[in-house]
C-alpha cells in the first residue's frame, strides 16, 4: 500500500470513528458498517487482492469453494478427555486432554526413573498448550495429531474463546489483562495437571498467559515446569508494532482502533452481520496477517478463517487494549535454568520476529528458531518445523524418550495409537 493510499485510509478511519460517535443518535448501521471497512482496509492493505478476486472469481463460487474446504476439511478434528476449570471469577474453562498411550508408559519412564520411584509409577511429565488471541486450542492440530499417545496433552481455551464461557468479569465491565489469563492457566493446570511435571508451550497471546502464570507463581514455574516453548509471541513492547504499514497507516490505526472496537463491540449483532456480507474481505486480511508463504493449502487457510471469524467481535474489542499494557520482561527470569524453545516466523506481521530475538536475548541459553517464508500461524503454515522442535524440547526435557517416534504432522487420525 502507497503512502498516499494510507493517507486516504487514515482519512477513512478517523471518520469512522466520528460517525460511531454519532451512531448514538441513531446512525449504528451506517456507523458499524463504515467502521468495519476502514479497520479492514487498515489492517490488511490487502483490498486489491481481494478486488481482483471479486471479478475474476464469482461469489457464488467462492461461497460453494468455502464450503466444500469446511465439510472436507479434517483440521480441528482431534478431541480428548473434555473437562472443566473455573477461573478465580468463576468464568467456565473448558480443557481436553489426550493421555499418554499406556504401551508407551514403560520406555517413557526408562529404568532409572523406575529404580528412583520403586513400583510406583511416577506422574507423566504434562504438555500444556496455550492459544492465541482469535483462536482456539484447535490451531495446534498439527502438533496435536503428532503427540498423540507419545506424551501426555492438555489444550485448553482462552476465556471467550472456543468452547469456554464468555468472561464473567467482562460481563460486569471489568477488562481483559493478561495477569488474568496467566491466573486462568493456573486454574486449568490445577484441574488438569495437579501433579507432576509440566512442560508449558504458548502461541502468541498464549505465551504472553506462561509469562503472566511464572510472574504471578514463581514457586510453580521452580517446582513444577521443566520446559518452556514461546512460538510468535512478545515479552513487551507491542505498541510499537506496525503491522507492516507504512506510517501514516500505522499512526491511523493506533489513533483511531481502540475507539472504533469500542464503537464496534456495543452493537455486536449489527458487526457480526456486516463480517459475513464482507467475508471476501476478511478472508483476504486473515490469510495476510496470518501466513507468508503463497502455497499455504486452501483447507489450511480456511480453518485458521473459520476460528478467527468464530471470535466475536465484542471479544476481539474487549481483549485487543490489554496487549499494549503488557510487559513480562522480567518474567522471563524464572525460566532462566529451564531448557527454553523460541521460534518465529520471519515474516510475521502480528508479533514480529525481533521480538522472538528480545526474549531469546534475555534466555541466552534457549533454542532460537527463525522460520524463513512463515507469518504469525507458523504452526499450521510450516508444522513440520515447529513440530520437529518442540519435539525436540520435549526429549531435552525427559517428556518424550529419545526412542520415541512421533507420528508425521500431518496425521489426522482421531484414535488414540494402541
Amino acid at each position: 500500500m502507497s503512502e498516499s493510499s494510507a493517507e486516504v485510509v487514515a482519512d477513512v478511519a478517523s471518520a469512522a470513528v466520528a460517525v460511531s460517535a454519532a451512531g448514538a443518535a441513531g446512525g449504528w448501521r451506517r456507523a458499524t458498517g463504515i467502521a468495519g471497512v476502514a479497520i479492514g482496509v487498515v489492517a490488511a492493505g490487502a483490498a486489491a487482492g481481494v478486488a481482483l478476486e471479486r471479478m475474476t472469481v464469482g461469489r457464488g463460487m467462492r461461497q460453494k469453494a468455502r464450503l466444500a474446504l469446511d465439510s472436507a476439511g479434517p483440521y480441528g478434528s482431534l478431541r480428548g478427555m473434555p473437562g472443566k476449570a473455573f477461573a478465580d471469577d468463576g468464568t467456565e474453562l473448558y480443557y481436553e486432554v489426550d493421555d499418554l498411550d499406556p504401551e508407551a508408559a514403560p520406555a517413557a519412564i526408562g529404568p532409572r526413573r523406575r529404580r528412583l520411584f520403586g513400583r510406583k509409577s511416577p506422574a507423566p511429565v504434562t504438555v500444556v498448550f496455550s492459544h492465541g488471541y482469535c483462536l482456539s486450542q484447535d490451531s495446534w492440530h498439527f502438533q496435536r495429531a503428532a503427540l498423540r499417545g507419545v506424551v501426555r496433552t492438555v489444550h485448553w481455551d482462552q476465556r471467550s474463546h472456543g468452547r469456554s464461557g464468555r468472561g464473567v468479569a467482562q460481563g460486569r465491565d471489568e477488562p481483559v489483562t493478561i495477569e488474568q489469563l496467566g491466573r486462568d492457566l493456573k486454574a486449568v493446570i490445577d484441574a488438569a495437571s495437579p501433579e507432576g511435571p509440566l512442560v508449558l508451550v504458548g502461541h502468541s497471546m498464549g505465551g504472553m498467559t506462561v509469562m503472566a502464570l511464572a510472574d504471578q507463581y514463581p514457586e510453580l514455574i521452580r517446582e513444577r515446569v521443566v520446559g518452556v516453548a514461546f512460538v510468535g509471541t512478545s515479552s513487551g513492547r507491542l505498541g510499537e508494532v506496525n503491522y507492516g504499514l507504512p506510517v501514516a497507516g500505522v499512526n491511523a490505526v493506533r489513533r483511531v482502533l481502540p475507539g472504533v472496537l469500542k464503537a464496534l463491540g456495543q452493537r455486536a449483532d449489527l458487526v457480526e452481520k456486516g463480517r459475513r456480507a464482507t467475508a471476501d474481505l476478511f478472508a483476504g486480511i486473515i490469510k495476510r496477517y496470518s501466513f507468508a508463504s503463497r502455497d499455504v493449502d486452501p483447507a489450511v487457510a480456511r480453518f485458521a478463517e473459520r476460528m478467527i471469524e468464530s471470535t466475536p467481535i465484542d471479544v476481539v474489542a474487549e481483549y485487543y487494549p490489554a496487549f499494549n499494557d503488557h510487559d513480562k520482561t522480567e518474567a522471563l527470569a524464572h525460566f532462566a535454568d529451564l531448557p527454553v524453545l523460541v521460534l518465529a516466523g520471519v515474516q510475521d506481521l502480528v508479533t514480529p520476529s525481533e521480538h522472538s530475538e528480545a526474549i531469546a536475548d534475555l534466555l541466552p541459553d534457549a533454542e532460537l528458531v527463525l522460520v524463513p517464508d512463515a507469518g504469525h500461524l507458523v504452526m499450521l503454515e510450516h508444522p513440520e518445523v515447529v513440530t520437529d522442535r518442540l519435539a525436540d524440547l520435549l526429549t531435552r526435557t525427559g517428556a518424550v524418550p529419545a526412542g520415541a517416534t512421533v507420528k508425521g504432522y500431518g496425521s489426522t487420525s482421531t484414535a488414540q495409537p494402541g
